[in-house]
């Protein structure tokens, strides 16, 4: 006998769409809920390699971390009142952590956001995220994309003159920065354990 799953009574947005704030105050939101254009984005259950990859850069850019600086994994950005992405990795101003209680930090503290690319993210990683951080202001955006298995980083930095990011490189195996910090990261070691996905 199939077992049965009761629909999820959600409540119906307003006309002007959910707001940075109706995160914090909609009950039973799933955990890791964003706000797109007013919309809410559920997430999908997450593969290996997007956990494995979101720990390592977790760790990573927590111990390359210069002075003044932090890195929080899945903490929601205020971009504008209709955007509070959650990226996989961030990397901001310390001070910008002002409480125990904070559920996100203004984009304006924010100098570095990580996406590792899921199967129901692609457009949003790929497109939407990267306009959306590029117009707040964040300096640095780099995408993680799972090739055969193996770390693919593409590495954008933020153009004054234009506003948009433009690539600083595409990384496989290793990855060799100086900005925001100076980093030196073997991408082979994201990879499943026992040659599982």
């Amino acid at each position: 006998m199939a077992s049965e799953v009761s629909p999820t009574k959600w409540p119906a947005p307003p006309p002007e769409g959910w707001t940075a704030d109706d995160l914090d105050r909609l009950p039973s939101l799933p955990a890791h809920t964003q706000l797109i254009d007013a919309g809410l984005v559920f997430p999908c259950p997450q593969t290996t390699f997007h956990e494995r990859a979101t720990s390592f850069f977790g760790r990573q850019l927590s111990a390359a971390a210069t002075q003044g600086l932090d890195v929080l994994c899945r903490f929601t950005i205020d971009v504008d009142r209709q955007n509070r992405p959650e990226p996989d990795v961030l990397v901001l101003r310390e001070e910008a952590l002002t409480s125990p209680d904070q559920t996100r930090v203004p984009a304006s503290a924010v100098v570095l956001t990580v996406e590792v690319v899921s199967p129901d993210s692609v457009s949003r990683d790929r497109e939407t995220k990267p306009l959306k951080y590029a117009r707040a202001g964040i300096a640095h955006y780099w995408r993680v994309e799972n090739e055969k298995g193996l770390a693919v980083v593409y590495a954008f930095e933020l153009e004054p003159a234009t506003g948009a990011y433009v690539a600083v490189g595409i990384f496989r195996e290793r990855m060799k920065l100086s900005a925001p910090f100076p980093l030196d990261l073997d991408l082979t070691a994201i990879k499943a354990r026992r040659g599982g996905e």
